[in-house]
């Protein structure tokens, strides 16, 4: 099946808003306007196979005979305009016909033809140029060639060419001003609904908002392991495309299924907000979708461009155009990050308070004048054994630490938010300090016989 009719099957069958239809990229009329300067060039005597030789001799800097650059302003635009410069040769003043008629062609094939590949070597003769046979080697010839020749650049006067970045341009400028709002949209939404859910599960409001925090926290570690838009692993690192991003969206839903995280949300507002939360990662799938096929369209359309006229700009286009989202394809890691800071952050994870030597939460925390933060009990076990130096930046804190060091808003805060972990922590601390007092023990039950 053609592109083109995949590309409007996609757009039809996906589900994007009407909206987001209209501003697609006309793939349809780039294809006629590309036509229009395939024609244009062959009436000048420019076809496609003639200007790839051309293209195949500038290999040599010395032998270049045409530029096509997409970096020319147009007046009173913010668009660029295309220029198509060809260095005609001259000889006593008089210029091969700058506006590229059969005889012109000609002269180009030529170019395109002669071994040397140098534009020094050709000249002009009464009809149409021939390259000369010989370059002259003497010092009073080289002279004399150098008055009779000479090069000018001279731009030849395309129209539809215009007309084609023209469309284009302007097309993925509203893709990317969609694209802005949309994200912008978008992450209003996870702000308030990371706000939401800050508000519902605070465990000062209730055992329903502490058993709710904890499945929140649950389904936010799922979240995480799935990497659904954005991977930080080092086998697979980088932004997810679609595919990849529907197959790690089933799984995180699979797994909470599963787990049957769902009913231990007692609130009816955590309920909500789950809904919501699927619904937020749904339109962002969607979004990435959008901007995939949109990419994939300009990628396409440039190198058919580039195929019909052989004038090699789907390298340039992405660099000049500077699209900040379409073409950068930023959106998804950019929203991923601000699901992180602004959502999944509301609900502390455990993993982001353990002390760095025991990995078990850090209670009781003292933040070491280097500020990195550690259970007391491992740095009381450091300072015994004579170690100075902090295990994570070698800074020499450890033997100036005091009880001014303990971290009191921290405590209280893993005291609210991780009430399991802190009593296990005091329990374990209790076994080691009475270990060390007198000598190793069993602490269950005892019975009597």
């Amino acid at each position: 099946m053609k592109f083109a009719q995949e590309f409007r099957k996609s757009l039809q069958h996906e589900g994007f808003p009407p909206k987001w239809v209209d501003s697609a990229v006309p793939y349809g009329q780039l294809k006629k306007c590309i036509k229009k300067v395939t024609n244009e060039l062959q009436e000048l005597g420019l076809d496609k196979d003639t200007l790839a030789q051309l293209t195949a001799k500038q290999k040599d800097p010395s032998a270049v005979a045409f530029h096509y650059h997409l970096d020319g302003k147009a007046a009173d635009s913010k668009h660029f305009r295309p220029r198509l410069t060809f260095f005609i040769h001259l000889k006593d003043g008089v210029a091969i016909d700058a506006k590229l008629t059969p005889s012109t062609r000609d002269f180009l094939k030529k170019i395109a033809s002669e071994a040397k590949g140098t534009q020094d070597t050709f000249a002009n003769e009464s009809d149409h140029a021939k390259p000369v046979s010989e370059p002259c080697n003497s010092a009073h010839t080289a002279s004399t060639e150098e008055e009779l020749l000479s090069v000018r650049q001279v731009e030849v006067p395309l129209v539809f060419d215009g007309e084609f970045f023209d469309i284009l341009q302007t097309d993925v400028s509203n893709l990317d001003a969609l694209q802005e709002e949309e994200q912008s949209k978008l992450g209003k939404e996870i702000t308030r609904l990371g706000q939401e859910i800050d508000q519902a599960t605070k465990p000062s409001k209730g055992r329903k908002a502490r058993g709710d925090l904890e499945t929140w926290r649950n389904i936010f570690e799922l979240y995480l392991d799935a990497r659904i838009f954005f991977s930080t692993r080092e086998n697979d690192h980088g932004a997810r495309t679609s595919t990849q991003a529907v197959e790690q969206l089933r799984w995180f839903q699979d797994q909470v299924l599963s787990r049957k995280l769902i009913h231990g949300l007692k609130l009816e507002n955590s309920r909500k907000a789950y809904t919501r939360f699927l619904n937020m990662n749904a339109l962002l799938l969607q979004i990435l979708k959008f901007q995939e096929i949109n990419n994939l369209a300009v990628t396409k359309i440039l190198k058919k461009f580039d195929k019909r006229t052989s004038l090699g700009v789907s390298r340039e286009f992405p660099v000049t155009i500077r699209s900040n989202r379409l073409l950068a394809g930023s959106v998804a890691k950019d929203l991923c990050a601000q699901m992180s800071n602004d959502l999944i952050s509301v609900v502390p994870q455990l993993d982001d308070y353990l002390c760095p030597i025991c990995f078990v939460v850090a209670y009781w925390p003292v933040r070491l004048e280097c500020q990195h933060v550690f259970c007391s009990r491992c740095l009381v076990k450091m300072s015994r054994k004579g170690e100075r130096f902090c295990p994570l930046c070698r800074a020499d804190v450890i033997m100036r630490a005091g009880i001014e060091n303990f971290d009191t808003d921290r405590a209280a805060f893993l005291r609210e938010y991780f009430p399991k972990e802190v009593k296990e922590k005091i329990r374990a601390n209790e076994r080691e300090r009475n270990t060390e007092i007198f000598g190793p023990y069993s602490d269950s039950s005892c019975s009597v016989m």
